[in-house]
């Protein structure tokens, strides 16, 4: 008999592991989720190994290059700023740095509100009110005037201490997600079978719960990664986030290009072509992300 929880729980474990072939087809069905899906994946690895093959010395350029247009020759697709740097290259960091801190800050901000909203929903009671009442606290405080506290005490700020300062705030729609998600599965047949079977709430955690709810975790994680690159970049923009002077970053750059053009009569280019490497990650982040969402939502059969 002391063996019952494992043979009762294999054949479900099995269910689960099928379950995911069907999504998957689902999924390979929507072309615009998966070419969405592939030029993501495609601008996360030019980003994380692209400046390994760039040497740093073709950012400083000549001054023959000052303020040039997009060109083929010397690898200035992206043009040059009024001081001769080489934006393609540039770029090429500030990608790096901001997908660092925008994949750093969702992982550990899904992490924690996974935890936190997993304990919330399945234990209930006054844990879960005091869990909620953080949550709540917390979101009272604008990001705005967290960034202003962060820039002013910790300057200058580095791409860890701006995903440090995210990740404090990030976790909490996550948190409320999973918590709902947690308690309305907690109550089904299935979770109460293994409960009295003698389920132990790891086992029930990992075999049941959390299987169960990777769909939902799935989509707020897509959801959230999205929202921190608009986040990171917009503060960047105005100066509250990472600063030119320690490491470049989409959003800075956007920033400096836009002052550039106004203040020093740079071209377009010493912001458009940044912006627009912004906007593809953006717009394929949403898409991939309703794609997933879409895939893992139960087909609806017709009578």
């Amino acid at each position: 008999m002391a063996g019952l929880p494992q043979t009762a729980s294999a054949p479900a474990a099995a269910a689960q592991r099928r379950s995911f072939s069907p999504t998957w087809r689902r999924l390979a069905r929507q072309p615009v989720a998966m070419v969405s899906g592939f030029i993501l994946l495609a601008i996360v690895l030019v980003g994380a190994f692209g400046p390994h093959f760039v040497s740093p010395a073709l950012v400083h350029l000549s001054d023959e290059w000052r303020n040039h247009p997009p060109t083929f020759r010397g690898w200035n697709l992206f043009g040059t700023d009024a001081i001769g740097e080489n934006l393609l290259v540039r770029t090429l960091y500030g990608l790096r740095t901001s997908e660092m801190t925008a994949l750093a800050a969702t992982a550990m901000g899904t992490i924690f509100g996974v935890a936190l909203g997993s304990i919330a929903g399945y234990r209930g009671g006054w844990l879960d009110a005091a869990i909620m009442r953080v949550t709540d606290l917390l979101g009272v405080f604008p990001l705005l005037v967290v960034f202003l506290a962060v820039y002013a005490y910790f300057t200058p700020v580095t791409a860890w201490k701006a995903t440090f300062a995210l990740t404090c705030f990030l976790w909490i729609p996550v948190a409320r997600v999973v918590r709902a998600e947690i308690a309305s599965i907690r109550d089904r047949e299935f979770v109460q079978a293994a409960l009295s079977l003698g389920a132990s709430d790891r086992r029930l955690f990992v075999r049941h719960l959390l299987p169960t709810a990777s769909g939902t975790i799935i989509i707020a994680a897509t959801t959230l990664l999205a929202q921190v690159f608009v986040l990171e970049a917009t503060l960047d923009f105005f100066g509250l986030g990472v600063s030119t002077a320690t490491e470049n970053t989409l959003g800075n750059l956007i920033g400096e290009g836009q002052r550039g053009v106004f203040a020093l009569g740079e071209g377009w280019w010493a912001w458009g072509f940044t912006a627009a490497v912004l906007l593809v990650i953006l717009v394929c982040a949403n898409l991939f992300g309703d794609g997933i969402a879409e895939a893992l939502r139960p087909p609806t059969r017709h009578r």
